[in-house]
């Protein structure tokens, strides 16, 4: 019975053509590249550098170290003196742009305070000339000057001075041999100085000699 069984079984022919076996090649197997611009690293400078040679030849000299660390203090202290100075420098700015601020408002005010003030003068001459009792007026005027004077605006004096195109300003010209040209021979509106500043120049008038050629 066995070799009957044996008999009928149909005996397969395998080729090694027929077997199929998995590709491997170099393509299909994937390695991480690693190349020299992927790897980073840490960069140290030339004074990182030169502080580690210092510190390492100190380490070795206790006086050396000592005196690195004087240098160190040093190096410190000129730091903040430039700190301070900088600082200063702007508290100094600061404090000048406010004063002048404040000095321009002042200024401005005591323009118009002083037109003001010229009309009083001008009200205490018409009186005068009509010999009124201007006792009370005289008052007002010298409460007006002492406010002027509170916030450090004090009048030009031109008369009998040259003629000074920083401070004066010539609306008439007469002739006067005995003397000198630009000299001022009458303040026609008075100037004022505020806080070293000219807020309003002296109108004057201002004499030039005669000229001998027309004369002639």
């Amino acid at each position: 019975m066995s070799d009957e069984n044996n008999s009928n079984e149909i005996p397969v022919d395998v080729n090694s053509e027929d077997i199929i076996e998995p590709k491997s090649t170099s393509e299909d197997i994937i390695e991480p590249k690693s190349t020299s611009e992927d790897i980073i690293e840490p960069k140290s400078t030339s004074e990182e550098s030169e502080l580690t040679d210092n510190i390492e030849k100190a380490s070795e000299n206790p006086s050396s170290l000592l005196e690195l660390e004087k240098q160190k203090v040093t190096q410190f202290e000129e730091k903040l003196k430039h700190v301070l100075a900088d600082f200063q420098n702007l508290s100094r700015k600061t404090q000048s742009d406010i004063e002048h601020g404040v000095n321009s408002k002042i200024n401005e005010f005591m323009l118009d305070f002083i037109k003001i003030y010229d009309d009083f003068i001008r009200a205490k001459e018409v009186i005068s000339e009509s010999k009124i009792n201007a006792d009370g007026l005289n008052s007002i005027l010298k409460n007006m000057e002492s406010l002027m004077q509170k916030y450090n605006v004090t009048p030009i004096e031109a008369l009998g001075e040259i003629f000074n195109p920083n401070f004066h300003e010539a609306i008439s010209i007469i002739s006067d041999s005995t003397l000198d040209d630009n000299t001022i021979t009458k303040e026609i509106r008075k100037g004022y100085i505020s806080h070293e500043r000219i807020i309003r120049p002296t109108l004057v008038e201002i004499s030039k000699k005669e000229d001998n050629d027309k004369n002639d």
